[in-house]
């Protein structure tokens, strides 16, 4: 503990002095990928009474099969290689290796985001259940340079660095389940959720999505020019989605619903003020089209907005709280929550 706290505080010192002297063009690297490693120690920290953490290094698909504009290079790596990236691992601290346990696939939310420590009662919650947790940084994560950045594909191969992760898991450790697989994310999370479980089935038992983006075109016609501004340099889809109709359609959920198969909660809120409720709704009416089962719920104005499901408040985490009983139901973890007052003391150690 001294050690880290030690290096935290070495590593705030190094942010303090990048951000004042860093260039304002390389801003994908000096300071973001400082701040990424304080936090990364601070979650460490947070978690280690209840779980072990490891980050591993996998590798996904090669940049080379993203549609790009041919004149866009990558300058990092041979684009015909595989894209390597970082995933996050949670064991409960109370595993048996002679036995087997559920794992969560866990993808983090935000256009050009990461997982951080904005998710520690989460995961809490997740490992006193007794799930393991993957939580992979896909490409176009903040955190791990300009390159990684650039390397954005969002609704395409992100999904299959997503995908990576969950076989990484499986395959290399004994104490997995893979017939005890699930996905859980909000917002761009619930968008690869959503993506995964549709387009491999047979790699998941269920799904969870929280607000999840759904249909890009739809998406970017109420959103700002700022945020449209993510998806049209030549590095990521190269136009709108007036220009590159049937590639804004392939990376949106809304054209998977048919291949629903595997039990499937989406929930909403009508206050959303990120992903408009309107939005999920077309995920959840395109479903209803094709008589796919799955459970959703749309929710009044929440606190929190599109956050309502995530913060810390007491509505939040009796959300979460139905939310783990619907994995339970498909998963079954060994310490599934009696309560909410278990899930509270699991993520936050005091009623």
């Amino acid at each position: 503990m001294r050690n880290l706290l030690l290096t935290l505080i070495a590593v705030s010192v190094a942010i303090v002095f990048s951000i004042g002297n860093a260039k304002a063009e390389d801003e994908y690297s000096s300071d973001q990928e400082l701040i990424k490693r304080m936090d990364d120690i601070y979650l460490r920290m947070a978690v280690e009474d209840v779980a072990y953490m490891d980050i591993v290094r996998i590798a996904g698909p090669a940049k080379s099969v993203q549609p790009r504009d041919p004149e866009c290079q990558f300058s990092d790596t041979l684009r015909d290689n595989c894209l390597k990236f970082y995933s996050y691992m949670f064991f409960p601290n109370n595993v048996n290796e002679k036995k087997q346990y559920p794992l969560l696939v866990f993808p983090h939310g935000g256009i050009h985001s990461n997982f951080g420590t904005s998710n520690i009662h989460i995961i809490r919650e997740m490992v006193a259940q007794g799930y393991i947790v993957v939580c992979p940084e896909y490409r176009g994560s903040t955190g791990y340079g300009k390159s990684f950045y650039e390397a954005i594909d969002y609704g395409g191969l992100e999904n299959e660095d997503v995908l990576a992760a969950r076989d990484y898991a499986v395959e290399n450790y004994s104490i997995i389940d893979s017939s005890r697989v699930g996905i859980i994310g909000w917002s761009h999370g619930g968008m690869i959720t959503l993506m995964n479980i549709l387009k491999y089935p047979d790699k998941y038992v269920c799904g969870y999505a929280g607000v999840p983006v759904s249909d890009v075109t739809y998406r970017l016609s109420y959103q700002v020019e700022s945020y449209k501004d993510n998806f049209t340099p030549a590095f990521h889809i190269g136009g709108t989605p007036e220009e590159k109709p049937e590639e804004y359609k392939r990376r949106s959920p809304v054209t998977y619903a048919s291949q629903l198969e595997k039990p499937l909660m989406i929930t909403t809120c009508i206050n959303d003020d990120d992903v408009s409720h309107t939005e999920v709704e077309r995920m959840i009416d395109s479903l209803k089209f094709y008589n796919k089962s799955f459970e959703y719920k749309i929710y009044p104005e929440m606190p929190g907005a599109h956050s309502f499901e995530r913060i810390d408040t007491k509505e939040a985490t009796d959300i979460r709280f139905e939310t783990y009983k619907f994995l339970a139901r498909y998963l079954n973890p060994p310490y599934p929550f009696k309560d909410i007052r278990q899930l509270r003391k699991a993520g936050y150690k005091y009623q």
